[in-house]
């Protein structure tokens, strides 16, 4: 099958940011509809539920099998319970902390992959990308404001909130490192569609289980008015349109070199939230905020 040609670099970049700004949107929209009393369960359920449906369209459309190789099985269902505890633990850090912050601490997945790559017999990160990964880190530190998060904690019961945001958060960037580390080691051979086809059904079915046994007590709940279901809706609305364009336009939009553009992600929420939510970060947050991504984008086109 020939390769697709590539699009234009201006034309692929754009693209990028249009998906970014979806993905952006779908998570302020979510935070309208936790804040309606819908539950993190059903969000994630109806933004994974529409997704499998487009990618159950595409597998029909291109009669690819479904068939899994033996030694492929176990790997693809531990990815697609990674994805769920992804989806949940972000989702859960949107539902608690500002939206923007909550995508800036989960984008940190980079840094961790580079370490589990490492940890596991892949090269050493050079003195370049220690030097960048420690420079996230203090922009991180920055972007949290901790000072002001520490006086939150000693002086009122708002900084377990917080507190509890930040390390959904960082789990959600911890496991999506570990998922990427199974699709990159275990599961590259199988087409995409296939594999993101039985990770989505896998995260419906499993959460939904969850849902049944009552895992996340008020994780199943429905908004209460019109606004929480109009984010409940633009949520599934956008999500499902960032991953089909990126799914069907991936081949030819040159990843390896244009990938960044993605980490326009956080900052397109900070508007979006600010815009919607009226959530607005202080400005050494802001500051913490650029520095993680300009390291995040160095870290990205380190070679190695």
């Amino acid at each position: 099958m020939p390769t697709p040609a590539l699009l234009p670099r201006s034309t692929a970049l754009l693209l990028l940011s249009l998906v970014a700004c979806c993905f952006a949107g779908n998570h302020v929209a979510a935070r309208l509809a936790f804040d309606d009393g819908a539950g993190v369960l059903t969000a994630v359920l109806c933004r994974a539920g529409t997704a499998l449906l487009v990618l159950g369209a595409l597998v029909a459309w291109r009669r690819e099998p479904l068939a899994l190789p033996a030694g492929r099985r176990r790997w693809q269902l531990l990815l697609g319970l990674l994805i769920a505890v992804q989806s949940l633990c972000l989702y859960s850090a949107v539902a608690r902390i500002p939206v923007a912050l909550a995508l800036l601490l989960g984008n940190t997945f980079p840094v961790l992959l580079a370490l589990l790559n490492w940890a596991t017999g892949g090269p050493a990160p050079t003195r370049r990308a220690c030097l960048v990964m420690g420079i996230v880190l203090a922009g991180l530190g920055l972007a949290l404001n901790l000072p002001a998060r520490l006086e939150e904690a000693r002086s009122s019961t708002s900084g377990i909130a917080w507190g509890a945001g930040v390390a959904f958060a960082l789990a959600a960037a911890s496991v999506f490192a570990c998922a990427l580390w199974v699709t990159d080691r275990k599961l590259a051979a199988l087409p995409g569609t296939v594999r993101s086809f039985y990770t989505m059904l896998i995260v419906c079915s499993s959460l939904a289980v969850a849902g049944s046994a009552g895992v996340v007590p008020g994780g199943l709940a429905w908004p209460r008015h019109g606004a929480g279901w109009a984010g409940l809706a633009v949520l599934m609305l956008l999500y499902t349109a960032g991953f089909t364009l990126l799914f069907v336009t991936v081949p030819r939009l040159d990843m390896a070199r244009n990938a960044p553009m993605m980490n326009v992600e956080p900052i397109a929420t900070l508007f979006i939230a600010w815009a919607v939510l009226g959530q607005w970060l202080a400005p050494i947050q802001l500051v913490g905020t650029l520095v993680v991504l300009a390291g995040i984008v160095l870290l990205s086109r380190d070679r190695r």
